[in-house]
């Protein structure tokens, strides 16, 4: 039975799944630093845009249409705000994206690409903290098969 209890892979197996800068304190120290500046950074883009949309709304009263000479019927403030949520929306999907990394670092499997489950380089994970795919996958490069 000694034989037995040494064999079962419970320690093994989250090493297996592991990342492969699990062991990288520091690394992973900088990245969930760069992480959390991002997402700070991210979430008040979100919020300034959101609010520079309503902003927009309420000064503009239903059925309020301007024309001018240039454009014809003037819709630049509907424009303005349709790019304003647009933006805020890409902002908060930044926001999802750092967040799964964040869930990454902390279980162990930051660094690992989602499509070939090679290491992604720390240069491309110091670029973009929240890479989920190799540069070859992302590229769509048939070099990592």
């Amino acid at each position: 039975m000694t034989g037995r209890e040494r064999k079962p892979t419970s320690r093994r197996a989250p090493s297996a799944l592991a990342g492969p800068y699990a062991e990288d304190e520091k690394f992973l120290t900088e990245q969930r630093r760069l992480l959390e500046g991002e997402r700070a950074v991210y979430l008040a883009q979100a919020s300034d845009l959101k609010a520079e949309a309503d902003s927009l709304a309420q000064e503009r009263e239903p059925g309020d249409v301007q024309f001018d000479e240039e454009s014809g019927e003037g819709g630049t403030v509907t424009v303005d705000r349709e790019r304003d949520l647009a933006l805020s929306a890409q902002a908060l999907v930044a926001v999802e994206e750092i967040d799964a990394a964040l869930e990454k670092i902390a279980n162990g499997t930051y660094g690992v690409c989602e499509r070939c489950l090679q290491p992604i380089p720390k240069p491309r994970l110091k670029a973009l903290p929240y890479a989920r795919l190799c540069v070859a996958c992302k590229s769509g490069g048939l070099s990592r098969r």
